[in-house]
């Protein structure tokens, strides 16, 4: 699929520069480091030349041409991702979607927003809000992550579990194709029957297919009134066990989040908060309730307690002021910054159904034991999205990193696909996992994939090395 690639030439430069001009074209050694990674372990690859076009028109002229020419292109945004999806591994173009970051529209009357890729998720969130709106998806990292990322992702977050992720939100699209050809997919409208459903196609291709470069989402009313418990547990995988039974009982959380105990330490260690005084504690819940009635809010309130209760929870802290619960929240969207500011490690981002996170969580550690890791796991409990951080601990050799490792990833994610659950709830594949599709998918499934990525960049220049495995 278009390797190897053509290197960068002066008079590929001279057009860069007739199309963004010397502010949206760079080939400084700080710059092309800057952009060389983003939040996945420790990976860099330079790009030869990054690039920050400001509209539409421009990244049309930039893809025609690397397309003409066989240059590599990685599409960037916020650079917060956690799979290595903009990583520029055949080096080439870097074109950053940043200058692109304007809400065009927020509609009250029909509860849409239009909005370009670098929109940063928390500012749209907080616009919409001011209209008495809400945008659902929030990704840990929405206070710096953009729009066009968790279009490229099909991020999730905290609320996904009760109001689904961003493709659940997305209308319609403007992208730009390898090609340099503009396309416009979906409607305006909340039905649509009309032929394939392009929109879906993009959402999700973590920039493989096209250039996304306009977006209208969906927006919902603000729920008026929310309430927030920390629940603690003596025994992490009965905190597991009793979010099936929430959902049993007939109640669906706005956030329901799992924290072991080395997490929560993690994190408030990071924040510099005090830390859990009673050793026997093992992991947390968060558990967050919404809604347009307070008593509904509390009924709902009493028939989870009594369900944690009967799970042999140990302690349920109610917060209710915006204050309090701000913090419980800022606990756990630092817990990924936290671990990877204090160590060496490997994140995957398991999912299987809710009902068998405890059987997850018991085999993950059963796997670091066989094969001396130790792991940090949390997630989106109520999703059965389990992030399990691998830790490199002190006495694994550099070998044994590089070389065992990635067979317990492959140990963990066949077991993961056994409980009919699969190897990426929402970070995406990208560079880190796309050697593991196979446990997941047949030859057939990823020939089609690898037929679609063929109609849409026939000579391979847009994101590449990315999702497919590499070839033997």
């Amino acid at each position: 699929m278009g390797f190897p690639f053509s290197k960068l030439k002066q008079e590929d430069l001279a057009f860069f520069l007739g199309i963004v001009g010397e502010k949206g074209c760079s080939i400084s050694p700080e710059i092309l480091d800057t952009y060389s990674h983003d939040w996945t372990e420790n990976y860099r690859f330079p790009p030869e030349v990054v690039l920050k076009p400001t509209s539409t028109a421009e990244i049309s002229a930039i893809l025609a041409y690397c397309n003409t020419n066989n240059l590599p292109v990685t599409p960037s945004g916020a650079r917060t991702g956690l799979s290595g999806g903009m990583l520029p591994v055949h080096g080439g173009v870097l074109l950053s979607l940043e200058n692109l970051n304007q809400i065009l529209e927020i509609d009250t009357k029909n509860l849409q927003a239009v909005v370009e890729p670098g929109v940063i998720t928390q500012v749209l969130q907080e616009a919409v809000e001011e209209k008495g709106l809400y945008y659902p998806p929030d990704p840990s990292s929405r206070g710096s992550c953009f729009i066009g990322g968790n279009l490229a992702e099909s991020s999730g977050g905290l609320h996904a579990v009760k109001y689904g992720i961003t493709k659940d939100y997305v209308l319609a699209l403007e992208a730009v194709l390898p090609s340099g050809e503009i396309i416009n997919t979906g409607a305006r409208v909340l039905k649509n029957s009309t032929g394939y459903n392009l929109t879906q196609l993009l959402v999700g291709s973590e920039g493989t297919l096209g250039i996304i470069t306009k977006a209208v989402l969906k927006l919902i009313p603000k729920p008026a009134f929310r309430k927030v418990l920390m629940v603690s547990f003596k025994d992490a995988y009965q905190a597991c066990k009793a979010v099936s039974e929430i959902f049993m009982a007939g109640i669906t959380p706005s956030a329901l989040e799992f924290i072991e105990r080395d997490g929560i330490d993690f994190g408030r260690a990071y924040l510099g908060m005090t830390p859990l005084q009673d050793p026997d504690i093992q992991a947390q819940l968060l558990i967050e309730l919404d809604g347009s009635s307070l008593a509904a809010i509390d009924e709902a309130l009493l028939a989870v307690g009594e369900v944690l209760v009967a799970m042999g929870c140990d302690e349920i802290l109610v917060a209710e002021s915006d204050a309090e619960i701000a913090e419980i929240f800022r606990l756990r969207r630092c817990l990924g910054e936290a671990v990877k500011g204090t160590t060496i490690y490997k994140e995957e981002d398991t999912v299987v159904p809710r009902a068998a996170l405890a059987q997850l969580l018991g085999f993950v550690k059963k796997t670091g034991a066989a094969y001396g890791f130790t792991s940090v796991c949390y997630g989106h409990a109520g999703d059965g999205n389990l992030h399990v951080n691998i830790i490199k601990t002190p006495d694994l050799s550099e070998e044994d990193w590089e070389v065992k490792i990635p067979q317990a990833i492959r140990e963990i994610f066949t077991f993961v696909k056994s409980l009919a659950g699969t190897i990426s709830g929402e970070h995406g594949i990208g560079y880190v996992q796309k050697n593991y599709m196979d446990i997941v998918f047949s030859p057939i499934e990823l020939g089609i994939m690898r037929q679609i990525k063929q109609v849409f960049d026939p000579n391979g220049i847009l994101n590449p090395g990315k999702i497919f495995p590499d070839t033997k």
